[in-house]
């Protein structure tokens, strides 16, 4: 309890956590136990999960049930010592496998990002290329299949290993498979799209995600696999490896970024830069809205809750709200992306 104690409180150089861990340790366990976890069909986080909470809950009623009844309230406490520990077990490897990327060095201060391009003019110029990306693609797309969960990977991996190739660092991630999980019951009345499972590094993806919404809740995931733990850094990637992609691809990218886009803008022009949607985005849209709308206000509000305490607690001060950061990040390092297109 105390190494996990001193492993949360204690700060940690962010140019030791990229150079050793993100880019060292982490890279050769990521392209090493990811391939392995992708030949398994189901979801080994949720056999942990099973194990863990299962095989805790059954070792306090056993060990309460034993006890003699003079000794029950010192059972109660050893177990709630035993439990104690069981955490700063699993937090510790959570920090080895995947958590310390939280700790890294800021993806902006790698990139040719310049504070001076996040403007309100370079922010409508790039709302208005948004809605003109989503109509024009949406017709090169019409009556074209989507692709499913288990065929993104051979679609989309050439697009993630090219928009790798557009960041700084020498090695790159792999992809894995995405997996369905026995939480979806849980992503769907949290308004939750996927996770990462930082122990075996496998992404699970909530079966109810509309086809068009897949390429990119997909490359959002790989991102976080390839030690890009910050949301904000996450949809920066998964959206450059949608633009790397087929049409598809593109469109969902687009997809997911115009909505940032276009509710960051004033009043006047947000309704003006909306009202240029045709008919087909608007309606895809208006379905993810449906969808989402479709999970249940108070889980909705206590996942966020617990999520945004979560990334506060790994070191992310936004919280939650650096899902939307990505917008500073598309805007400042503009001139990053658009060689790269």
């Amino acid at each position: 309890m105390l190494a996990a104690a001193f492993a949360a409180l204690v700060p940690t150089p962010t140019s030791w956590v990229e150079s050793v861990y993100s880019l060292g340790f982490y890279a050769f366990l990521q392209r090493s136990l990811t391939p392995l976890t992708s030949r398994v069909p189901f979801a080994l986080f949720d056999l942990l999960a099973v194990v863990v909470v299962g095989g805790l809950a059954i070792w306090w009623v056993v060990r309460l049930l034993t006890a003699s009844r003079g000794t029950r309230l010192h059972a109660a406490l050893s177990m709630a010592v035993n439990t104690a520990v069981l955490i700063a077990v699993v937090y510790l490897v959570f920090l080895v496998t995947w958590g310390l990327n939280y700790r890294r060095e800021p993806l902006r201060e790698k990139l040719d990002f310049e504070q001076s391009r996040v403007t309100p003019e370079a922010l409508l110029d790039l709302a208005r290329q948004s809605v003109a990306e989503l109509n024009r693609l949406h017709d090169l797309n019409r009556g074209a299949s989507w692709p499913s969960l288990a065929e993104l990977p051979d679609v989309l991996t050439p697009a993630f290993e090219r928009a790798q190739r557009q960041l700084p660092g020498p090695r790159t991630a792999v992809t894995g498979r995405p997996k369905r999980s026995l939480l979806s019951f849980y992503f769907r009345r949290a308004a939750i799209d996927g996770m990462t499972d930082p122990f075996f590094l496998e992404i699970l993806i909530n079966h109810e995600v509309l086809p068009f919404e897949r390429p990119f809740i997909v490359a959002h995931e790989w991102a976080h696999l390839a030690g890009y733990a910050d949301e904000s850094e996450a949809n920066f990637v998964g959206w450059l490896t949608c633009l790397a992609g087929d049409a598809a691809a593109r469109y969902s990218g687009w997809l997911f970024l115009t909505p940032h886009l276009v509710g960051n803008l004033p009043d006047g022009d947000r309704r003006a830069t909306y009202a240029a949607l045709e008919t087909g985005p608007r309606r895809d849209l208006d379905a993810i809205a449906s969808r989402l709308a479709r999970s249940t206000p108070v889980v909705r509000r206590n996942a966020r809750r617990v999520y945004d305490r979560f990334l506060k607690a790994n070191r992310v001060a936004d919280g939650i709200a650096s899902y939307g950061t990505v917008v500073e990040l598309v805007l400042g390092a503009r001139d990053s992306w658009d060689r790269g297109q």
